[in-house]
């Protein structure tokens, strides 16, 4: 009996405790880790974001995208900025401008924003960047409070404002945005995640219900108690216009659910466009794209709806990337405090499997509030590590909780390369752990210097350019691609890069992370490798094109059907204004 009883102790324990025993998070050690240096005061920017000190409201929470575009083709990422005012700014009628800085080259920046004419989008959330239009210029699509605005690029330096003749301002509390060309007919299609029912002629009473509180204070109200907004998906008519599918495909959201952020990805490998969205406080949608115009909502049977132990949770942003090199495209999703960031592991066969814990990126997440996130090689040695960057939505909670922090510190969590990650965020520079309110993060490499730069928009505070200092040891390719059938840009394309064994997969991606937009360019750490055996693209239009022995530390550019062409060829010029 003695016997007995110990076992079941032993196992009351395992069950009550299991969580903790494997959730410890590990510190990397006797690695180099490259550093991330806030190059904000040196970059030319002046931009801060318009803050509400209480945040009385959730909409004053939510805003912070940041889009990174070549939005006059000269080959350097510029950087755009969304701002949006108060509640009390905006009931009588005030603005806020978000902003466009053109980058001169070296990670230096000029703001462009009055000549480019993106000033004043609205209340905005965030976006996402592609060519609607097919000719050869990326726009910009804003999400908003109360109405979304579509940016055509005129080529000539400047943006247009033709979202009602494009008919995609949608109306409702907008969040997250993506292009994918679901139906392969060439033109990029647009999926938008809205959020809540929100307005500011009906505005809900801080702290008055329950779902008000936390932890018995009062705050702002919501998303739980507020009606939930419904998703849309417009398809492009190839003609500047798009229909509003959304029913049609049955992407329509009728439980009203949070959303917050959605990807286009083939996550099957099966030259299909599937739509994931990440819900705040209620399951996440994985849409199966079946072909034919037909979608399967496959979020519970997939794996990725909930987490490992079958609860919703708070989710705010994504990341897609071939972690482990098996050539399936996992998903990474940030959540609230007291949950966990959630990475879901692709088995392949829309089969997906909660390793959070496993892969020890689950328990270092549980005091965060988890936003702006991303796949990246930090140190160019062919395993894609995380960024996470992070901020309560609560101000009032540090007045009340001992310890608890309005303010927070980012996650990098470095891959071992065999399916685990160590925690290197004190390891990565004093920026990662400087306590910040952050929302959208972007990636690219701003400087055109092969490592991978982070920007981050900040809710209350001016933003970070993180310049990454790389390791100089390993080498690294970078592609710009441009599809000769379909979207230009090649949103969609996927690219295999091949070094002696090591088989990389990545995609071009429209829209992402939180509200935000990666670089459009496809960039590859391959360690020690002084070549690519291979580059393989499956291109939109079905075709498979394969490139052999390519020297590293370049940038490329592949035009469909011609292979490496000089970057003049796929880039066109800009026009005078």
């Amino acid at each position: 009996m003695k016997f007995v009883s110990l076992f079941s102790a032993i196992v009351l324990y395992a069950i009550c405790c299991g969580q903790l025993i494997r959730a410890q998070p590990v510190a990397c050690k006797d690695r180099k880790i490259p550093q991330l240096v806030d190059i904000y005061r040196q970059s030319g920017i002046n931009f801060v974001h318009t803050s509400a000190p209480e945040k009385k409201y959730i909409v004053e929470s939510m805003s912070g995208g940041v889009l990174l575009i070549d939005y006059d083709r000269d080959g350097s990422l510029d950087i755009y900025f969304t701002n949006a005012p108060t509640v009390d700014m905006a009931l009588k009628n005030e603005k806020s401008k978000s902003k466009l800085y053109r980058n001169n080259g070296d990670a230096t920046f000029i703001d462009v924003t009055d000549k480019a004419g993106v000033g004043y989008p609205g209340f905005a959330m965030g976006g996402a960047v592609a060519d609607f239009n097919n000719d050869g210029f990326p726009d910009m699509y804003i999400t908003c409070l109360g109405g979304n605005v579509l940016y055509k690029n005129n080529g000539d330096g400047t943006f247009s404002d033709v979202t009602k003749q494009a008919g995609v301002a949608d109306g409702r509390w907008s969040a997250g945005a993506a292009f994918g060309d679901y139906d392969a007919d060439g033109f990029l299609d647009l999926a938008v995640a809205n959020y809540v029912d929100f307005k500011l002629n009906d505005l809900p009473g801080f702290g008055l219900l329950p779902t008000c509180k936390f932890r018995g204070v009062d705050v702002q109200c919501g998303p739980r108690g507020l009606k939930g907004a419904g998703d849309s998906v417009f398809r492009n008519n190839g003609n500047e216009t798009f229909t509003d599918v959304t029913r049609q495909l049955g992407i329509d959201d009728p439980s009203g659910f949070y959303g917050m952020q959605p990807v286009f990805a083939d996550f099957g490998n099966s030259g299909k466009q599937d739509i994931y969205i990440a819900n705040d406080s209620t399951p996440n949608f994985f849409y199966k794209n079946l072909g034919k115009g037909k979608f399967q909502e496959i979020g519970l049977i997939s794996g990725t709806g909930v987490n490992g132990d079958g609860s919703e949770q708070g989710s705010m942003g994504v990341a897609v990337g071939d972690y482990l090199h098996s050539g399936h495209f996992a998903i990474f999703v940030t959540n609230f405090a007291d949950e966990y960031n959630t990475l879901y592991r692709n088995d392949g066969n829309y089969d997906f499997s909660d390793v959070s814990f496993l892969a020890k990126v689950g328990q270092v997440s549980r005091p965060f509030v988890g936003w702006g996130t991303g796949f990246f090689d930090l140190d160019n040695d062919t395993w894609l590590d995380l960024f996470v960057v992070n901020g309560h939505v609560y101000p009032q909670m540090e007045q009340t909780f001992a310890g608890a922090k309005y303010k927070q510190g980012k996650l990098l969590s470095i891959n071992q390369g065999d399916g685990t990650f160590c925690d290197a965020t004190e390891l990565g520079g004093p920026t990662l752990t400087e306590l910040r309110v952050s929302r959208g993060a972007a990636f690219g490499d701003l400087d055109n210097d092969g490592q991978i730069d982070i920007v981050v928009e900040d809710l209350d505070s001016s933003p970070m350019i993180l310049k990454n200092q790389g390791n100089k040891a390993n080498h690294w390719l970078t592609l710009e691609l441009a599809a000769k059938h379909g979207n230009p840009l090649a949103i969609g394309a996927r690219i295999k890069v091949t070094t002696g064994t090591v088989v990389q997969t990545e995609e071009i991606r429209s829209g992402g992370s939180y509200l935000s937009q990666n670089d459009l360019r496809v960039h590859f750490g391959l360690g020690k490798a002084v070549k690519a055996d291979e580059i393989e693209i499956r291109w939109n239009s079905g075709r498979v094109e394969k490139i052999k022995n390519v020297a590293t530390d370049k940038f490329y550019a592949i035009l469909e059907g011609e292979g490496l062409v000089p970057f003049e060829k796929i880039r066109p010029k800009l026009k005078k204004s």
